[in-house]
């Protein structure tokens, strides 16, 4: 499964929260090199960025066990995408409610490529700025398929409740298998 958002969306912060194993993360120090290439708009106490990806597990059932990429948020590293999404089943598109355009980008990713998404909107910062149906319409979610649900990327449950959300929603897209012949 891959966790996807904008640049401080709270990707490591949620992979962190309920990954079952210490993460594996490739954060770094924003440095004066990203002054004026990075948006901290928003996030200005922001002061790591992830520059690969994060990496984590979770148990749903004894069955099902998840493995967890998280993606940079940054337009420079969106090289990575392609790799981390080759062969996912779904993915979580975090997204901040206060910087909602920061979103678009990952859900037209997910949209162009066919794989089941569900959109998170992470209300780590303790507010809510719009009810989920202003969120839906201002991200131009078209599709009402398309999950769209609350979580706090710092809180296990929370995030838990999230990634179930997704594994149904992948789940009911994946196509049949075939019966067996006997």
């Amino acid at each position: 499964m891959i966790v996807a958002g904008g640049f401080g969306t709270g990707k490591t912060t949620l992979v962190g929260a309920v990954s079952e194993i210490p993460p594996l993360t490739t954060e770094e120090v924003l440095t004066q090199v990203s002054e004026g290439v990075d948006d901290t708009g928003g996030i200005e106490s922001k002061t790591t960025t992830t520059v690969a990806l994060d990496f984590g597990r979770r148990t749903i059932a004894s069955d099902l066990v998840l493995y967890l990429f998280g993606t940079p948020g940054q337009d420079r590293f969106w090289f990575m995408w392609d790799e981390l999404s080759r062969g996912a089943t779904g993915a979580m598109i975090l997204v901040d409610p206060r910087r909602l355009a920061t979103s678009f980008p990952a859900i037209d990713y997910f949209e162009a490529r066919g794989i089941p998404f569900v959109v998170a909107v992470n209300l780590f910062h303790g507010q809510r700025r719009n009810t989920l149906a202003e969120v839906r319409e201002a991200l131009q979610l078209e599709d009402s398929s398309v999950p769209l649900i609350e979580c706090d990327a710092r809180d296990a449950p929370s995030c838990r409740a999230a990634l179930i959300a997704l594994v149904e929603h992948a789940m009911a897209r994946m196509p049949a298998l075939p019966e067996a012949v006997g």
